[in-house]
């Protein structure tokens, strides 16, 4: 076996403080999606890399958790909006069981943020709106992946890519009929900021009819 000089570091000695400012209940809205805005917009001005980047989580028949990153691509009142090829596992999932769990983890911020909630598929009229609005490549890159099977190489992405580029290049883009969107209505959310000593601030908004139920929870 061929030795290296790469060792792994000391997993359990790698570690820094959150000095970043704390969370108090003065900073709190009474919906937890405007302070939501707040920091995603905080996030934005703080250029990092992919602020609207989250890692969404569904689970299989078996109760197998599955996670990835996604990316949101609309926020308000009715939920928080990310597309996705509907033969895709994640969509298959959702279709057997609509719960989902999705983490916005900024960490340069110290901080994260969890929905919890039920996901629902957008109609084709919002999807085609958002679909139109993508670069042309996007679009075709759409048309070119069967999310989540299995292939032999990436050549063949790479070929059906320049075959469909070739076919599509004077026209419109049709939508194609296994891609869309889904909605996640939210009922609880928790706000996570970094503290020192590992004093975390975390609260936790529940839904409770219109109003939303505010709890401090322990680090």
């Amino acid at each position: 076996m061929k030795s290296t000089d790469h060792t792994v570091p000391d997993l359990a000695s790698l570690r820094r403080e959150y000095t970043r400012g704390g969370l108090r209940r003065s900073d709190l809205t009474d919906n937890p999606l405007e302070l939501f805005e707040r920091w995603l917009q905080q996030a934005c001005e703080a250029r990092l890399a992919d602020p609207t980047a989250m890692c969404v989580a569904t689970v299989d028949e078996h109760g197998q958790p599955f996670q990835r990153i996604v990316l949101l691509k609309h926020v308000d009142e009715q939920g928080l909006v990310f597309y996705t090829n509907l033969g895709s596992r994640k969509a298959q999932q959702l279709a057997n069981n609509p719960r989902i769990s999705l983490l916005f983890p900024w960490h340069m911020l110290d901080r994260q943020v969890i929905f919890l909630g039920q996901a629902e598929r957008l109609s084709t009229l919002e999807v085609m709106k958002y679909f139109t609005s993508r670069p042309k490549d996007s679009q075709i890159a759409a048309w070119v992946s069967q999310q989540s099977s299995r292939i032999s190489t990436r050549g063949i992405l790479e070929g059906k890519f320049l075959e469909l580029k070739q076919k599509f290049q004077h026209g419109e883009i049709p939508l194609p009929s296994f891609w869309g969107g889904f909605r996640v209505k939210f009922d609880s959310v928790e706000f996570w900021q970094g503290g020192e000593h590992r004093l975390h601030d975390r609260f936790l908004y529940q839904r409770q009819g219109s109003d939303w139920k505010i709890d401090r929870l322990a680090p």
